[in-house]
């Protein structure tokens, strides 16, 4: 009831003079109607008034309620040029961009600029056809430029793959190529890229060639549009959603690059997207006319809050940060920007070039410009000069630590060969040697019996003689002597072995 009510409400709002006005206004629209089938020119006579009327009576009258207005009378003219060939008519109040657009059939313009990419472009085809997005409300333009590889032939090749898909679902809309050389001097090595000394003129080319591709690309349908870079490795299938549905004029995710090991696994690819500081507008005051200030060089300390920054691994990848430069390897714009003259200035605007200087332009004409901090897509690693001097390095010592690891295989097989280690043997050997004359453990005297040997019985017989003579004579030494005959010397039986003659 309380609902019903409510709706009653809302139509009492419409006065008796307000149901005339529309009465009129449908009279003189079918008019107009029928007019038009005879005379165009008759009809537009009839039309001004009713536009002029509709503004006055617009859907913030209080007199009348949104929903009537636009059903009843409101709703814009649409010319019939059915009977002029050759003749288009656009609306494009109907192609602001949706946030839902994959429901709305948003139509996308996907732009592709390409140099030297052959070796890029199955990977980018690969992504590219496992997208979400509707294949058939996506527009591809390629812009060919300064390559001295095959990436013509390998695109063409790609293409023909993508669009003779059995499920044409899969296949995608409008294919635009275009090639055009800038003269461009600068080599394609991560280090000539990125080198210091190179960022100002680059910059610069990059742009021209960025706005050659949008200006002969975008078409009056087109609601969205989407710059990437060809050689991205890692990306969600959903990218167009994720990025759409946050409603944004122009918005770009979070881009990192995988490292080897040795260089600390992962790192910050994407510069160039920041937001706007004191020291970034002290050092801009500082600068030449044409200069151009560039992320992530000592050269230009700009203390900025950088979008790669501010990633957390276990953030919400809704996060949503404003921003006032932009890196150019994933873009998402309405065409609308683009159609009111935001552009990649291919000069020094505000000290800056390129995707940064478009989003301080479009900033400067009231677009939100929008980051998202969590929501990380992932570059290729392209080793710099630097990096492969140290690769270099890595495979020598590689190959001499192999080396090292066959010689002292090989040393340690011949030691074995030739060196038996008995040692363990020996001790085995030694024990069973010397087990029966070790005499600490001996507790009974060793006693030999010598009476059976003649020649010591004669010895025994000559010592006694002479013992006898030497007592006749007086000779001898008394003291000490003992037993029943006292002139008699004697002597211990046996001698010890620690006897020495000196000291007694």
């Amino acid at each position: 009831m309380e609902h019903i009510k409510r709706f009653k409400l809302k139509h009492t709002l419409i006065s008796p003079t307000t149901i005339s006005i529309a009465g009129t206004l449908l009279t003189l629209y079918f008019l107009s109607k029928f007019l038009f089938s005879i005379s165009p020119s008759i009809a537009n006579i009839i039309t001004f008034p009713i536009t002029l009327i509709s503004i006055i009576f617009s859907p913030s009258s209080s007199t009348i309620s949104e929903s009537s207005s636009t059903s009843i009378f409101l709703n814009p003219y649409v010319p019939n040029f059915r009977n002029n060939p050759g003749v288009e008519f656009y609306d494009l109040a109907n192609y602001q961009g949706n946030k839902d657009g994959w429901q709305k059939n948003d139509r996308i313009l996907f732009c592709v600029p390409l140099r030297d990419a052959a070796e890029h472009l199955p990977m980018f085809f690969d992504h590219l056809n496992k997208m979400s997005y509707p294949h058939n409300s996506i527009d591809l333009s390629f812009l060919v430029s300064d390559s001295s590889d095959d990436t013509m032939g390998v695109l063409l090749s790609n293409l023909q793959n993508a669009q003779s898909q059995q499920d044409k679902s899969k296949r995608f809309g409008n294919i635009e190529i275009f090639e055009k050389d800038f003269g461009q001097v600068i080599g394609q090595s991560f280090s000539d890229r990125h080198g210091f000394a190179a960022q100002g003129p680059r910059r610069k080319l990059m742009a021209r060639a960025r706005n050659w591709l949008g200006s002969v690309a975008i078409k009056p349908y087109h609601s969205w549009v989407y710059w990437r870079d060809v050689d991205v490795e890692t990306i969600p299938r959903t990218i167009m959603e994720d990025l759409m549905h946050h409603d944004k004029d122009v918005i770009v995710p979070n881009v990192w690059r995988p490292l080897p090991d040795w260089l600390g696994n992962i790192q910050p690819y994407d510069l160039n997207s920041w937001k706007e500081s004191e020291g970034g507008l002290q050092l801009a005051d500082t600068l030449g006319e044409d200069d151009v200030i560039v992320e992530g060089y000592p050269e230009y300390a700009t203390w900025r809050s950088h979008l790669a920054y501010m990633r957390d691994p276990n953030g919400n990848p809704e996060d949503e940060m404003e921003l006032d430069g932009i890196g150019g390897v994933s873009i998402l714009a309405k065409a609308k920007v683009f159609r009111t003259g935001s552009h990649f200035p291919a000069f020094s605007f505000e000290k800056h070039a390129e995707t940064e200087a478009f989003g301080k332009l479009s900033r400067k004409m009231n677009y939100n410009v929008i980051g998202l901090p969590h929501y990380v897509i992932w570059h290729i690693y392209e080793p710099s000069k630097e990096d492969l001097k140290h690769m270099a390095w890595m495979a020598e010592e590689e190959k001499r630590k192999l080396e090292e690891e066959k010689l002292e295989e090989f040393y340690d097989k011949i030691w074995e060969i030739g060196f038996d280690d008995v040692r363990e043997d020996w001790e085995t050997e030694r024990d069973s040697i010397l087990k029966n004359i070790d005499f600490k453990g001996s507790e009974n005297d060793i006693f030999v019996d010598w009476s059976d040997d003649p020649e010591n019985e004669n010895n025994d017989k000559a010592n006694k003689a002479n013992s006898n003579q030497n007592a006749k004579n007086g000779q001898g030494n008394g003291e000490g002597a003992s037993g029943d005959n006292p002139g008699q010397a004697q002597y211990p039986k046996e001698v010890p072995l620690e006897f020495d003659p000196d000291k007694n």
